[in-house]
């Protein structure tokens, strides 16, 4: 057993803050759609807003981190072992089988995180960027020449793309819950360190 560093402390750091960012951002969000009354319907507004901002600017300087580091090279899409990863997340988990991928510093996510990281960032990351600028925006569209555009429609892209989310959230707390023990799979992301068996490194291959 030795002790591997796989997530350095900005990454951390990053991962942390964006979801503080993302509750707050749907807990204001759903406020301004009249789920509910806490903050008041403008201060709600207004706080998306700067949550917003925050967000965008957070992943800007995340997205030029992982260029520079070589970082993005662990979302690469792969197909080995993923239905071995697949089958434990459906059965394995709940019949006390081993979890058939151990994250190392050369490879932290295993195939099934792959796939969900990179869809939230190629896929729903991307549209909730644009369709919310849109939307806050929306008075210099004429100017920007994008007259086909409704307002309804371009909130309504918003807010699903909120839901797909809202989804990807819910289903990635849970499935980090699915280790050992209901920490364990979460520990690694605030020390840092993952506990690594000798032989991880030829159970991945």
């Amino acid at each position: 057993m030795k002790r591997t560093m796989i997530f350095k402390r900005f990454e951390r750091f990053w991962h942390w803050c964006q979801a503080g960012l993302i509750f707050f951002l749907m807990f204001s969000g759903f406020e301004i759609h009249g789920s509910y009354s806490v903050l008041g319907f403008g201060k709600a507004a207004q706080l998306h807003e700067y949550a917003a901002y925050a967000l965008m600017g957070l992943w800007v300087f995340a997205i030029f981190w992982h260029l520079t580091t070589g970082e993005w090279k662990h979302y690469i899409p792969t197909t080995d072992k993923l239905g071995a990863v697949a089958h434990y997340y459906l059965i394995g988990t709940f019949t006390g089988a081993e979890h058939p991928y151990r994250p190392t510093s050369a490879a932290k996510h295993n195939p099934l995180q792959r796939l969900a990281y990179l869809g939230f960032k190629l896929g729903i990351s991307p549209v909730i960027w644009v369709s919310g600028l849109l939307y806050l925006f929306y008075n210099q569209w004429a100017d920007l020449g994008l007259p086909l555009l409704t307002l309804g429609g371009v909130a309504l892209t918003h807010t699903a793309a909120a839901f797909a989310m809202l989804i990807f959230v819910i289903a990635h707390v849970y499935m980090a819950t699915m280790g050992k023990t209901v920490f364990s799979m979460i520990k690694p992301m605030i020390t840092g360190y993952e506990d690594e068996q000798h032989d991880t490194a030829a159970k991945n291959k």
